[in-house]
């Protein structure tokens, strides 16, 4: 396969990091929601399917600008909740909801960054985040600008420090500058079609939509179910 591309930037959330699956498991379990962490980690990306369809529907399509709850609606559905204990539920999981919610890290993504930083493949972040996201990679060992205990990047772009989100395609403006290559060389893995496909398309970069569990099926984009599928686009 020729190489695709010579550079590839992230989301973070449900790419490195999804919601505590712990302290979900506890919030959830006396409505009669699973408690396996392999089945609530699988829930993060059918809430995500289901943002993007309400979304997708709207003139201003932004999963951001829609309730969380429908994200949370259909998490606990995929973890097992009947139907007349998904209100209650979603509440609990509600009250748990905050920039450090997103503390569970995805280790087969982590070692597929790791794969790519050790071919010298130029790499970075981009989120959706509330300012916190740098030190959450970070203290999670996940990665950082330059050396230390996780996977060197080139830089960690969060929306609420630089004033823009996704899809608005200037919050890959600092990115794409720090890996210095034409935005049709990089890659952006992301877990939203509207944010992460709709930015990255407008902001010239090739969309590459994280989609595990085939949520997003039938949506026009291309699709990957394992990060580390990227490794033979960038031989």
């Amino acid at each position: 396969m020729p190489k695709r591309f010579d550079g590839v930037l992230f989301d973070a959330g449900g790419i490195f990091v999804v919601p505590d699956p712990i302290a979900t498991a506890m919030a959830i379990a006396p409505f009669g929601g699973a408690t396996d962490t392999g089945v609530l980690v699988r829930c993060h990306y059918a809430g995500m399917e289901a943002l993007d369809a309400v979304a997708g529907k709207r003139t201003d399509a932004s999963i951001d600008k829609i309730t969380w709850d429908t994200y949370r609606h259909a998490y606990v559905r995929t973890a097992g909740v009947a139907d007349d204990e998904v209100e209650p539920a979603a509440l609990a999981m509600r009250r748990l909801f905050s920039p450090q919610y997103w503390q569970f890290p995805l280790l087969e993504s982590v070692a597929a960054l790791a794969q790519l930083y050790h071919r010298k493949v130029p790499i970075g972040v981009v989120s959706n985040a509330s300012g916190q996201i740098e030190a959450t990679l970070k203290n999670l060992c996940i990665c950082q600008v330059g050396p230390g205990a996780g996977v060197p990047v080139s830089i960690v772009t969060d929306s609420h420090v630089v004033g823009y989100a996704k899809p608005d395609p200037l919050i890959f403006g600092d990115a794409i500058a720090a890996l210095n290559l034409p935005p049709e060389r990089v890659a952006y893995v992301g877990d939203s079609f509207v944010n992460d496909v709709g930015g990255a398309r407008a902001a010239g970069l090739v969309p590459l939509l994280y989609d595990p569990f085939d949520d997003h099926a039938d949506y026009d984009c291309e699709r990957l179910r394992s990060l580390h599928e990227l490794l033979e686009f960038v031989k």
